[in-house]
């Protein structure tokens, strides 16, 4: 980047355009956000049980966001691949509204007489089932669970952005050394947390049903989130140096690729899940999906097999549309839209019997993605588009 360009923070006046620009959406992100909150929590003392219904769902998008990243990024840290640095300071952006998830977290634990059957100790008493899970499913466990899961989070989170923020400084090629000594271990704690928060959190809304599988599922469901989502970004800054200079049809194409590859695997873990409890054929099993195949639920699940799976899978297999901006972005803002229909079709039939949207639905998701969004845009503003202090960065890129 040549001194007649660069401003004296080291970016180029395109870039701190570009910046701009997005600060420019910040403050209308966080009205957005402060007005859907303000209304939600007024329509929780109208309809209580919608309101958390309603929290859980929006939660749970916007949180699959922040937490996606983080496998997403330590793979990067462990293979390497151009495509990683083009998204790594979105993923680290997005790691670091964690802290803000976890205090938006805390509505939840309020709700949770209004969410979960198991946390009513009357309905305990008359089922033997809920008896016998109520080891593991009791209000204290669940919350001490959720503060292990945040803590470990947290942690993790916290020393990839502040090695990457030393890396930026220094330029210390131990830090690559660092950053994958965590991320192998990282991933193992990832995986494991993750399938035990699933469980409580959204699993035991039903909790006479079970599946082996839900917990990658989750997993499966969060990185895809977040990888169609930083994809999805990248077609707004893909014009700002030196990203513009770097993201090519080539880190488009290993995306693409990686794109395909998650949506893959969420569909053969759907599928899969369903063929076993069909098979089985089993009455503890058969009706979380019998649920989820009347009063219009069935819909949604053709739709799921349709536009989140079939319909991207055919569009990633051509070359061209993995190679042009416009396109994958297309197709990911779409797989970010499925995953919020999927999460939907995940939580909603447990409470509901029929499709319905109930407008705390919307007032909440505007509201939680309001603050993260200006969160997100905030912490992605301070530093450049691109890792330029990464010695491997600079090995293989001349910028």
């Amino acid at each position: 980047m040549s001194g007649a360009n660069a401003s004296p923070t080291g970016r180029s006046h395109e870039e701190i355009s570009e910046m701009t620009r997005l600060q420019q959406w910040e403050k209308p992100a966080l009205m957005i956000g402060a007005v859907g909150l303000l209304v939600s929590l007024l329509g929780a003392f109208t309809a209580t049980e919608q309101f958390f219904r309603s929290w859980l769902l929006a939660y749970l998008f916007w949180f699959a966001i922040s937490l996606g990243a983080l496998p997403v990024l330590m793979l990067h840290h462990l293979v390497g691949g151009k495509w990683g640095f083009a998204t790594r300071r979105l993923l680290e952006s997005a790691l670091q509204t964690l802290p803000l998830m976890t205090v938006l977290f805390v509505p939840l634990v309020f709700g949770l007489h209004h969410l979960y059957e198991w946390s009513h100790e009357d309905v305990v008493r008359q089922d033997i089932i809920l008896q016998h899970k109520s080891t593991y499913l009791n209000v204290p466990f669940f919350i001490g669970r959720a503060a292990f899961y945040f803590a470990a989070w947290l942690g993790l989170a916290w020393f990839l952005n502040r090695w990457s923020s030393e890396q930026d400084r220094t330029g210390d090629v131990s830090i690559v050394h660092r950053f994958q000594r965590l991320s192998g271990p990282g991933l193992i704690i990832y995986a494991l947390t993750i399938t035990f928060a699933s469980t409580d959190w959204v699993m035991s809304l039903e909790p006479h049903w079970f599946s082996t599988i839900y917990g990658m599922m989750f997993m499966v469901g969060q990185t895809l989130t977040a990888l169609a989502f930083v994809i999805a970004i990248l077609s707004l800054l893909g014009d700002a140096p030196p990203l513009s200079k770097f993201l090519g049809a080539d880190t488009l194409n290993d995306l693409g690729n990686l794109l395909f590859a998650f949506i893959m695997l969420w569909a053969y873990l759907s599928f899969s899940q369903y063929l076993i409890i069909w098979s089985g054929n089993l009455p503890e099993e058969i009706p979380w999906y019998l649920r989820r195949s009347s009063g219009g639920w069935q819909w949604i699940a053709v739709g799921l097999a349709l536009f989140h799976f079939a319909i991207p899978f055919f569009l990633l297999l051509i070359r061209r549309n993995k190679r042009r901006r416009q396109v994958i972005s297309g197709i990911a803002i779409a797989v970010v839209v499925m995953r919020l229909v999927d999460l939907m079709w995940l939580i909603v039939p447990a409470h509901e019997p029929s499709v319905h949207v109930h407008w705390l639905d919307i007032v909440t998701l505007a509201g939680i993605g309001g603050l993260w969004l200006a969160g997100f845009s905030k912490h992605l503003r301070k530093r450049s588009l691109l890792p330029l202090g990464d010695p491997e960065f600079r090995t293989e890129n001349s910028l």
